[in-house]
């Protein structure tokens, strides 16, 4: 279904179920579709419902400024009466599902599937790798996301787009792109937020369960950059987590990509979670 009375389109699927409410939010470059494996494991003991960000999937273009991106939530969470929902986000829908947390005192849970850091960040958050290396390896990593970036505004050969899931691509004229478009993309990469989200935890008041990967990207050239980034994540959480009990972190043996990797394991943290604190 398509909400049309909001600021923008937003394209969402109703997986029904019965139960608490759960809203479930992709990350970067995905749609609600990320989610397909796990949401019918939720389903037995939760209404689950998943939405496409703005600029993704079939949700409509909007620049990105995250107060909006969650003003799009609430309009989601208003036309479908979820009242308070627990938000579950992956990667960049889990740094939101932080910011939602902060914006609504009364959410009863919030997971976070590694929506913590992006991979591109400050040379001080790579603990315990030579720092020489560290900047020939940002500066390579950099260039890889620069041609992904500049890929985005350039048309798809018709073959890929009849790879593609529909969802992934948007028209213009004859043309098709890949979602999102290399404006949003920029705006979201170099956004503070994006970059380091550790610290909005701070602000969170409510039961919040943060699941950190174990392994590297799959595709990423050999490299300690990752396992530096996580050792780093892992340095910069702890002591947030030490002073707010209701901050549960646990690892999952999985890479960033872990809702695809490991969907009956994420329905199952997100699901204990979610009993646990309700009892």
């Amino acid at each position: 279904m398509t909400i049309t009375d909001h600021t923008i389109p937003l394209a969402v699927r109703d997986h029904g179920g019965d139960g608490p409410p759960l809203l479930l939010l992709h990350g970067l470059g995905g749609t609600l579709d990320a989610w397909q494996e796990v949401a019918p494991a939720l389903t037995a003991a939760y209404r689950v419902v998943a939405m496409d960000l703005r600029g993704h999937g079939l949700s409509g273009e909007a620049p990105w400024e995250w107060d909006a991106v969650l003003d799009d939530v609430e309009a989601v969470v208003d036309r479908l009466g979820l009242g308070a929902a627990v938000i579950v986000g992956h990667s960049l829908g889990g740094m939101l599902a932080s910011l939602w947390a902060a914006r609504h005192p009364e959410c009863p849970a919030v997971v976070n599937l590694d929506g913590l850091r992006s991979a591109e960040n400050d040379p001080a958050n790579y603990p315990g790798m030579d720092p020489a290396l560290v900047t020939r390896e940002l500066a390579q990593l950099k260039a890889m996301f620069d041609a992904q970036e500049a890929a985005m505004a350039r048309p798809l050969p018709p073959e890929q787009v009849a790879a593609l899931p529909p969802r992934a691509v948007t028209t213009s004229g004859d043309d098709s792109y890949l979602r999102p478009g290399p404006e949003l993309l920029a705006a979201i990469r170099y956004a503070p937020h994006f970059r380091d989200a550790v610290p909005a935890l701070r602000a969170v008041r409510c039961p919040t369960l943060v699941v950190l990967p174990t392994q590297d990207p799959p595709g990423m050239p050999p490299s300690e950059l990752m396992a530096a980034l996580r050792r780093g994540v892992r340095r910069d959480l702890a002591p947030i987590a030490a002073a707010h009990p209701h901050i549960q972190v646990v690892e999952l043996a999985a890479s960033h990509n872990m809702v695809q990797e490991k969907p009956g394991d994420v329905a199952r943290l997100i699901s204990d979670f979610v009993q646990d604190t309700s009892r």
